[in-house]
């Protein structure tokens, strides 16, 4: 009877730690042979008790029963399964083309800016993770009532209806505020990633209210795991819980489900869970059929350990030399191509190279589809030196570089922010060549700096890259400054040309004296911006 009694008391202990802990019962993870070591553990103690003898004067001795041998045998299955097969089956040395190849067919470019889209100045991404959570925090801190009930969860970067905006949940707050408001918390923060003064705290949508009932702040069956664990996902591996909004605005958790591929390594996404964070409703999907809404599938950890994987393994498993050995240089970040897909970016550079790079990667979010645009440049980090270093007596510090294709040339772009975090100028840097630099107090002056250090810069990058120029003669038929910053701009317009430019003396000492109906020769690139910034401005009724 005390052996049921125990049993009972194992299966009990069992239950309690799957709930708090969820392990995954499957193979190639470890979680539920730790818990199972666990309750062996207790059956021994309960169907072994000790005890205490006391021999005359001497000291008092302890008396352990022996364990059955079904305990041992266990405890010895388990120890191998927890050491031999893990080494027999994912060992890097047994299975090296395996970790090589997790990754996919790499292709190959040769020039990053044919896959990225040349790019209006107003949708380039100015707001990065850590300002959107200052600017979100700013939000609950205009609402005294909602701030002290709430907290904000991370953000995550997706397009909504086409524009690019960071998203993130209100959370409760503690075990408390979750018992007062077990419907979830009211709404989520959007901030948009191209224009910091864009937030918005959504709280209802079509006049309904937002509730975030399932996250992972809740407790007991609201919490966002377990509810997927004890609704049929105890066997399946899960991570990388983001918060995602379709365009509609309905918020969802969308969750990758994963596969150990290469024994108790190499973990392999193989499709998304989604969770409708209000009424609990789940949905599961492959890769192929995810809706197009949701903007990754591929964790980003997963991509860094493959391309490293990918690069490491070049050679085999034995290459003391690290002849070709390649790394990736900085973690990944989001970034949209021409397709408007979503893709991981990051840099390549040869093992022991510190400041550039054999080549950009660039992973799909969804499909896990690979290119390596073999095109050397800077690194993250020297293009970021190389932009403080323009304005190195202020202090400022710059932001994670996020590539762009600024007429015709892959250019890192980045704000430079204060001690406090806040955005305080703006940097373009070739990412060929990171000597070629400008920097502004708006994007707009960056952008004309920029393009002036690139004008000025010689044959320093290919020809190929360089954007056709536009050349013009015509005549001016309205111009006026504008001083911005301690800088003056000259907007003006041309005789039959609908256009609007944009030139600074920096350009041309010719503007300050120019009127209307001068006769005037320009350059300019061939872009897609509303204001078209001049490269070359001359006033002919000045030439001899």
């Amino acid at each position: 009877m005390s052996k049921v009694r125990n049993l009972v008391l194992v299966i009990l202990a069992g239950f309690i730690l799957a709930y708090m802990y969820m392990p995954t019962v499957s193979f190639g993870f470890t979680g539920f042979t730790a818990l199972l070591v666990i309750l062996i553990g207790i059956w021994i103690v309960l169907n072994n008790p000790f005890s205490i003898i006391q021999s005359g004067n001497n000291a008092p001795t302890f008396k352990i029963g022996k364990p059955g041998k079904v305990s041992f045998i266990l405890l010895g299955i388990i120890v191998v399964y927890m050491t031999v097969v893990p080494i027999v089956t994912s060992w890097a040395l047994l299975h090296t083309n395996e970790y090589r190849d997790l990754i996919g067919k790499v292709e190959t470019e040769s020039n990053l800016s044919t896959h990225m889209l040349p790019i209006s100045i107003d949708k380039i991404r100015v707001v990065d993770q850590s300002l959107a959570q200052l600017l979100g925090d700013k939000v609950l801190g205009s609402q005294p009532a909602l701030g002290s009930q709430v907290t904000l969860g991370t953000f995550n970067i997706q397009k909504v209806n086409n524009d690019l905006y960071w998203v993130a949940p209100l959370l409760h707050s503690g075990f408390f505020k979750w018992q007062k408001n077990m419907e979830g918390t009211n709404g989520y923060v959007m901030v948009n990633a191209c224009n910091e003064r864009d937030v918005k705290l959504v709280q209802e949508i079509n006049g309904k209210k937002v509730y975030i009932k399932y996250q992972s702040e809740a407790y007991f069956f609201d919490n966002l795991e377990r509810y997927l664990y004890f609704h049929g996902y105890w066997h399946v591996g899960l991570t990388d819980y983001s918060f995602e909004i379709d365009d509609a605005g309905t918020p969802y958790w969308v969750v990758t489900k994963f596969r150990k591929a290469i024994g108790f390594m190499g973990d392999e996404a193989k499709g998304v869970v989604i969770v409708n964070a209000q009424t609990g409703e789940i949905n599961d999907y492959t890769i192929e059929n995810t809706p197009k809404w949701v903007d990754r599938i591929q964790p980003g950890e997963f991509v860094e350990t493959q391309l490293n994987d990918w690069g490491n393994f070049v050679k085999g498993y034995w290459n003391f030399s690290n002849e070709n050995k390649l790394k990736i240089t900085e973690k990944v970040s989001m970034v949209y191509g021409e397709d408007n897909n979503a893709y991981w970016y990051t840099g390549l550079t040869s093992v022991g190279s510190d400041e550039s790079t054999v080549g950009f990667v660039l992973v799909n979010t969804r499909t896990k589809k690979a290119v390596w645009y073999k095109q050397s440049g800077a690194t993250e980090n020297a293009a970021q030196n190389s932009a403080k270093g323009k304005v190195q007596e202020k202090g400022f510090y710059a932001s994670l570089p996020i590539p762009y294709n600024i007429n015709n040339i892959p250019t890192y772009v980045m704000t430079l922010k204060d001690n406090g975090g806040l955005v305080k100028m703006y940097a373009m840097v070739a990412i060929e060549d990171y000597t070629i630099v400008g920097v502004g107090n708006t994007l707009r002056e960056s952008l004309m700096a920029y393009k002036n250090a690139f004008n000025q810069s010689g044959n320093k990058i290919a020809t190929k890259s360089k954007t056709e120029k536009n050349i013009v003669k015509s005549v001016i038929t309205r111009i006026n400054g504008d001083v911005k910053n301690g800088n003056t701009y000259y907007y003006f317009t041309l005789k039959n040309m609908p256009k609007v430019f944009i030139g600074s003396s920096q350009i041309s000492n010719d503007f300050p004296l120019t009127n209307l109906g001068d006769s005037v020769y320009i350059t300019f690139d061939n872009d897609n911006q509303e204001v078209i910034d001049v490269s070359t401005f001359k006033n002919k009724n000045f030439s001899k």
